[in-house]
């Protein structure tokens, strides 16, 4: 596999000087003709409470995921209404840009109020009430923004690591059909919508067998899954390119497309047993799992070039397959890994920095753009 010096060399030339990239291109316009690069965004991006970060996103990405203003406990936190504000700013800061503009997510365990779960007197509701709540909130959601949001993350992280269904909230009421209903319910709303499957470590093989079997019975249903999303939440040692290969032409044997949709590169030393992106894993804080306070020594920032070239690589190599590859957040500051699975590490997982600069990572990405031409 390539290393980022390499492949720096390989774009400009045997002999050339290691130069800065990024003055010659952005991100988009080296993937352009070969998949969508995406963002996750805060709200502080279209609020116009960070006008240097919204002018980043627009000049570097094509494609833009909101990373809480369209999921349930925001966007419908109580009974009586929705607060649509937040999401109705997103949608306008895409649609300016001329952006293909994602919505995430219309099911999922987490991030769901209580209230969806439950009756007036607390006690849980019955599959039918439940999924006329989801029918509503499907509705009301996708169907105010059709024609304007591109495709959604309908369900997401439906699946336990061993591949079988998660007992949610979702599951256990209303029974393992509730996916499909939901995707029902979204092309209903917006039958010309692309609806995903979204989804973490399902680069592990029985988390990915889980899921394979999963999309082939709803394929097989007439359930209309455009694409399955693969997180990509990963870290210096996992996933091996292998498994990300693997798993790109599992999905795509079985006719589906192949979105990226969270990536981001833990760098920090590894605090918890398994590879999961379970937001609510939590860790004991403590100095070891937080060593580089004071900046990432160039070493480390080498090494994460290097596994970027690498897994964009093997995107490239998909490239039929896949059509977006999205990182969840812009800057290393705004990184959800800063206080996952415990607060207060400075983590630098993404390719620009704290103050919105390029890193070497930046560089050796678009330099295997460069060098696949």
């Amino acid at each position: 596999m390539m290393t980022f010096q390499s492949v720096i060399l390989a774009a400009l030339g045997t002999g050339a000087l290691l130069a800065p990239l990024h003055a010659q291109t952005t991100l988009k316009d080296a993937y352009r003709d070969s998949f969508r690069i995406g963002a996750a965004l805060g709200r502080q991006f279209y609020s116009g409470n960070d006008p240097a970060g919204a002018a980043l996103v627009a000049a570097q990405f094509d494609s833009i995921t909101p990373e809480n203003d369209l999921k349930w406990e925001h966007v419908h936190p109580t009974p009586q209404g929705f607060n649509f504000d937040p999401a109705d700013r997103y949608v306008e800061f895409g649609e300016k840009n001329h952006m293909f503009i994602v919505g995430h997510c219309l099911v999922w365990h987490s991030q769901t109020p209580r209230w969806v779960f439950q009756d007036d007197q607390g006690k849980e509701v019955g599959r039918d009430e439940l999924l006329r709540r989801m029918h509503d909130h499907i509705a009301a959601v996708v169907g105010r923004y059709k024609g304007r949001i591109n495709g959604w993350d309908v369900v997401n992280e439906a699946l336990n690591e061993d591949g079988t269904l998660r007992r949610s909230p979702w599951q256990r009421i209303i029974g393992d059909d509730y996916i499909a209903k939901a995707f029902e319910y979204a092309h209903e709303a917006d039958p010309k919508a692309e609806l995903y499957y979204n989804e973490y470590s399902i680069e592990n093989e029985p988390k990915r067998k889980g899921c394979v079997e999963l999309i082939r019975k709803l394929l097989a249903a007439g359930i209309p899954v455009k694409a399955v999303g693969m997180q990509g939440h990963y870290n210096m040692e996992w996933p091996g390119v292998d498994q990300v290969d693997a798993t790109i032409a599992a999905f795509a044997a079985l006719g589906v497309k192949v979105n990226i949709t969270e990536l981001d590169i833990d760098v920090l030393p590894r605090v918890r047993p398994g590879n999961t992106a379970d937001v609510n894993a939590r860790a004991e804080a403590t100095a070891a799992a937080n060593p580089y306070t004071a900046g990432l020594p160039p070493e480390k920032q080498r090494a994460l070039a290097d596994r970027y070239a690498a897994l964009f690589q093997v995107f490239l190599k998909h490239r039929d397959a896949i059509t977006r590859v999205t990182f969840w957040g812009v800057t290393d500051k705004g990184s959800w890994l800063n206080n996952w699975p415990m607060r207060g590490r400075t983590n630098y997982p993404l390719l620009f920095d704290r103050e919105g600069k390029p890193k070497p990572a930046f560089d050796a990405v678009i330099a295997v753009a460069k060098s696949a031409r």
